[in-house]
């Protein structure tokens, strides 16, 4: 087992945790900008846990206005090293019907506009994205999920689209002859950004369409996600209550150690504010004194 701290980003529909005990809001600021809301600190099943809402309070925030970078520095800033994504998502295969849940196991990027690394203006990384979910987290999220008696699937590619407007019937239609299973807007550069910060990370995906490909049911409108929405919500937080309360096993898949053989910048070139920028990131990559370049 290790000692971890969960870190609970939720997505449209899941604005805030009533079952948190003993909450206290935490205001953040971060060399990326400010987060989309307060990180709530607080206990699920007597473990303390912490919980952003993506979109912030009132959803003001549209998935291009989302503050990726700020929101991953914020929750690592505060220890977590485990989290899972909370996620609305249109399904691309009739055997994942609305109502249901996903638990993807990869993604096809199609967003156009977004931040995308920690790594730039001095300091440049590449980290390997073969598998963005961490396979030994998502096992630990899907067991929850299903000791929790949800309908869950395990494994799929989640579509991101860079949104805020739904598919056309074309691009929908394009997705799933891929072999895709979900489409949403959020999950990235939310995995790629976990990623370099050594974060496990996985995904709660909760289907609330067929978007538009599926003739013989109502095409994704705001109504009909918030409806379904609304409908699982409440089984989401009893996943993240069995989740809380699982120990977590070592992970198997180097998500703690992504940097070690990433970083391509030589140390001693970063300029002294850009290892500020990226200390809480890669600051103990800084101080290693066997860099050969």
């Amino acid at each position: 087992m290790v000692a971890s701290r969960i870190g609970i980003i939720g997505g449209s529909g899941l604005y805030a945790m009533e079952s948190l005990a003993y909450a206290a809001p935490r205001q953040i600021t971060t060399p990326f900008g400010d987060p989309s809301d307060a990180v709530h600190v607080g206990k699920i099943s007597g473990v303390e846990v912490a919980f952003l809402s993506r979109h912030g309070a009132g959803h003001r925030l549209s998935p291009s206005e989302v503050p990726y970078r700020a929101n991953i520095w914020a929750l690592k800033s505060l220890g977590v090293t485990h989290l899972v994504s909370i996620s609305a998502v249109g399904s691309l295969q009739a055997g994942i019907p609305p109502r249901s849940f996903c638990i993807p196991d990869n993604i096809i990027d199609r967003t156009v506009s977004r931040s995308r690394t920690f790594f730039e203006n001095g300091v440049v990384a590449h980290v390997s994205l073969a598998d963005p979910f961490c396979g030994t987290f998502s096992l630990a999220v899907s067991a929850a999920a299903e000791h929790g008696e949800l309908p869950v699937r395990r494994g799929g590619t989640y579509v991101c689209i860079e949104g805020p407007q739904f598919s056309t019937r074309a691009e929908s239609l394009l997705y799933r002859s891929w072999g895709a299973s979900v489409i949403g807007m959020t999950a990235m550069p939310e995995a790629r950004l976990a990623r370099e910060a050594e974060l496990c990370y996985a995904c709660l995906a909760m289907v609330t369409d067929y978007d538009v490909w599926h003739d013989a049911e109502e095409h994704v409108s705001v109504e009909l996600v918030i409806q379904n929405l609304m409908a699982m919500t409440a089984a989401s937080a009893t996943m993240l209550h069995e989740l809380a309360a699982t120990e977590l096993d070592e992970c198997a898949d180097g998500c703690r150690n992504t940097l070690s053989n990433a970083i391509i910048s030589s140390p001693s070139a970063a300029s002294l504010e850009a290892r500020e920028r990226l200390a809480l990131i890669a600051g103990r990559y800084f101080d290693r004194t066997d860099d050969p370049r």
